[in-house]
């Protein structure tokens, strides 16, 4: 039994935070209000303009005339030649003591041959045709996993891209709340309330946490380079997934269902099969050269001639059956059965090995996606954790019982969570649509469905970091220089 269909990536409403919206309506004035791309709209741009998938439809083309190539050796050919000709002709007669005698003629000459022939049994030619249909069934399985490559490399390119900008957001909030600290700690150690220790470790602590923001930034701008890359497009913006993205099992909750359903419908399995139905027809092609042909012909003949000023033609036709067999090439026959016979092996194995690793990819993904059902979980359920143990570590800060490096391991725990929870979420989300992928399954409609999930008021924007962030804290602290000993 078949197995079904597995559903597709489904998300929830996320709602942005005042914050966010104003950023966003703000960057939207910037613009000239212009509109964030979404997933459906990227993912047409990249089937249309992918260069890669483009060189397949054109093979594919390619692929359909060899079949048409070869089938016109099996068609009627009909040749037509003619000629036309000035002719020259000097003889000379001569006798025995007498002076010879020489007459000159010149003359226009004409000629025309029409052939036709039909092959009645061309064993060779019939099987050439074989292995043309063959070749674009493969193609044509080729010519999918191309397009399925593109839909997940586009798919995967689109939340790399948010994974970043989340990452980034966490990055820049944990830089803020350190630079808070750092200024408190300097405040303190301005009145003689902590010692100079204390404001090294919130310093060193803050320009790891900056220099973790600029490498999220960086991240961002290469991830929007990559998806222009594959759609052959700038983008501006794009819109933001929700956050509240329900996080299950694929369906069917079976991993040998996925299994079966990727040796089914897997694109690269079913051109490699198509392969092996390749090289079996080659071995026929390559046994036929031996057997026997048999045409239908048809000849007609005109010529005329104006010698001696006489005009005259003549004319011949010809309607019969012809065959040709080969008795011996050499052992050119037996050596090319051998040859296609050997490539045969060579196809099976690479199918087998195609199944092989078909089946790792979907048994790993598939573990994949469920461990990230628990890792997701896991994560969102450490952003409360961190923030408790934050709550704490500043509560016993304040009456004295923690130290400042405990408050600023505390902060970097809570935002080095909330990065996490969101790589996560988008490892899922990749994870899911590649094992679709793996499965064979993995659609335009998929794509659609999950576009659907898409919040058009959150945008991710392709613009180069706001200067001033971290800054202001350089401009308020002196931070290029270490605080005097003396307070």
């Amino acid at each position: 039994m078949t197995p079904s269909r597995p559903a597709p990536v489904t998300l929830t409403s996320r709602v942005p935070s005042r914050r966010r919206l104003l950023c966003a309506a703000v960057a939207a004035l910037m613009m000239g209000q212009v509109q964030a791309a979404d997933l459906l709209t990227i993912t047409r741009d990249a089937l249309d303009n992918n260069s890669e998938l483009a060189s397949e439809r054109s093979t594919t083309s390619s692929a359909e005339e060899g079949i048409n190539v070869e089938q016109a050796d099996l068609n009627p050919q009909v040749t037509a030649s003619g000629e036309a000709a000035y002719n020259h002709i000097f003889e000379t007669q001569s006798q025995s003591g007498f002076s010879g005698t020489g007459s000159d003629d010149d003359y226009l000459s004409y000629g025309l041959n029409l052939q036709a022939t039909q092959k009645l049994y061309d064993a060779l030619n019939s099987r050439e045709v074989n292995v043309a249909e063959a070749q674009l069934e493969q193609q044509t399985y080729t010519l999918a996993a191309t397009e399925q490559q593109v839909l997940i490399d586009t798919s995967s390119a689109y939340f790399d891209i948010l994974r970043a900008y989340e990452i980034l957001e966490a990055r820049r909030a944990q830089e803020r709340a350190i630079g808070r600290q750092l200024e408190q700690a300097q405040e303190q150690f301005d009145v003689g309330l902590i010692a100079i220790t204390e404001v090294e470790e919130a310093r060193a602590t803050f320009d790891q946490s900056r220099a973790d923001r600029i490498v999220a930034e960086s991240d961002l701008q290469v991830a929007f380079e990559a998806l222009e890359r594959l759609t052959g497009k700038r983008y501006d913006s794009i819109e933001m997934l929700q956050d509240d993205l329900p996080i299950a099992l694929p369906e069917p909750s079976s991993r040998d269902a996925w299994i079966e359903l990727a040796i089914e419908r897997n694109p690269e399995l079913l051109a490699q099969q198509a392969g092996v139905d390749v090289a079996r027809e080659r071995i026929d092609v390559a046994r036929a050269a031996d057997l026997p042909v048999v045409e239908a012909f048809a000849n007609y003949a005109y010529s005329d001639d104006e010698r001696d000023n006489f005009e005259d033609y003549n004319s011949n036709s010809q309607v019969g059956v012809s065959a040709s067999m080969p008795l011996y090439t050499g052992g050119r026959t037996s050596a090319s059965v051998r040859q296609t016979t050997y490539d045969l092996e060579s196809s099976q194995y690479d199918f087998e090995s195609q199944r092989r690793e078909t089946v790792l990819q979907v048994r790993s993904l598939y573990t994949q996606v469920s461990n990230d059902v628990s890792t997701v979980a896991a994560r969102k359920q450490s952003i409360v954790s961190n923030q408790s143990a934050l709550d704490a570590t500043r509560a016993g800060y304040e009456v004295g019982t923690r130290n400042i490096v405990d408050v600023l391991n505390a902060e970097q725990n809570l935002y080095n969570a909330i990065a996490d929870y969101a790589d996560a979420r988008f490892n899922y989300v990749i994870n899911l649509l590649s094992l679709h992928r793996q499965a064979g399954v993995l659609d335009a409609q998929d794509i659609a469905e999950l576009n659907a999930f898409l919040v058009e008021e959150g945008q991710v924007n392709f613009t180069l970091p706001e200067q001033g962030e971290a800054d202001e804290y350089d401009a308020v602290l002196d931070i290029g220089a270490p605080p005097s000993q003396d307070g």
